[in-house]
């Protein structure tokens, strides 16, 4: 049977308000990527997404940013690789302290873009994930597109995988589109769940332009904050299980 791991980013609480339906969504995926504090989250928020991913069987990763509440970390920010270092191990030093049986680790917003092309960040980042690896005695997987990160994690003796987006535009070289530009975020829950099972059969997945481009991928994104998120993620989960597709988590 074809398995795929499909994640969620959750935990995602600003000011005490959640910015999604995190008990809806946890009820749908394999691993939930949870707000330690950068962008969003805080400790009450953390602890509640180690509960519900307890009661519902999801792995827990880490979604460490930019320090950015203000612009929910999707504003690029210059630090210092060694401070940039430090702010993301707290980040999910915090996370564990909440009680999260951590399992990997993908950056947020303006940082996971920033690890794919920008060696210093992605060796930051590296470093943090592998320090908070010794804290529990494992090493934490590093989830993100391909680029910088994927040879820092590999420096780091870390493993590396790859997941692809099912609610957000893709340009023909792969990246993905900015936000606020056409085509940037989907919201059909049909064509969204249709994009899951050809992702996980067939590795690729259409372009803004009309083209494909390969996706290879061990898990499949869905933004929790996202327009309709929950409605897209049962049409996921849904097309996948009708599939014959297997949902479970890799790590």
């Amino acid at each position: 049977m074809a398995a795929i791991d499909l994640n969620a980013d959750l935990g995602e609480t600003v000011d005490g308000v959640p910015t999604a339906d995190d008990e809806a969504m946890f009820a749908v995926i394999s691993s939930a990527s949870i707000a330690c504090g950068g962008h969003a989250g805080d400790a009450g928020s953390m602890r509640d997404a180690v509960a519900r991913a307890v009661r519902h069987g999801v792995a827990v990763g880490g979604h460490p940013s930019f320090l950015d509440r203000a612009g929910f970390g999707r504003v690029p920010h210059a630090v210092e690789p060694e401070l940039l270092r430090a702010q993301v191990r707290a980040q999910l030093l915090a996370l564990v302290d909440a009680g999260a049986d951590l399992r990997y680790v993908k950056p947020h917003g303006a940082l996971y873009h920033a690890v794919s092309a920008d060696e210093p960040v992605a060796g930051a980042v590296a470093a943090a994930v592998a320090d908070v690896s010794e804290r529990v005695g494992r090493g934490l997987p590093v989830l993100a597109l391909d680029g910088a990160i994927a040879r820092a994690a590999d420096a780091a003796g870390l493993p590396f995988l790859r997941e692809a987006f099912l609610d957000r535009g893709y340009l023909a070289d792969g990246r993905l589109v900015p936000r606020g530009a056409p085509g940037a975020v989907l919201g059909d829950p049909d064509a969204v769940a249709a994009r899951a099972v050809r992702l996980t059969a067939e590795g690729v997945v259409d372009t803004v332009d009309g083209g494909t481009v390969r996706a290879d991928a061990v898990s499949l994104c869905l933004h929790g904050d996202s327009p309709g998120a929950v409605a897209m993620a049962r049409a996921v989960r849904a097309a996948l299980d009708a599939a014959g597709i297997e949902v479970r988590a890799p790590w």
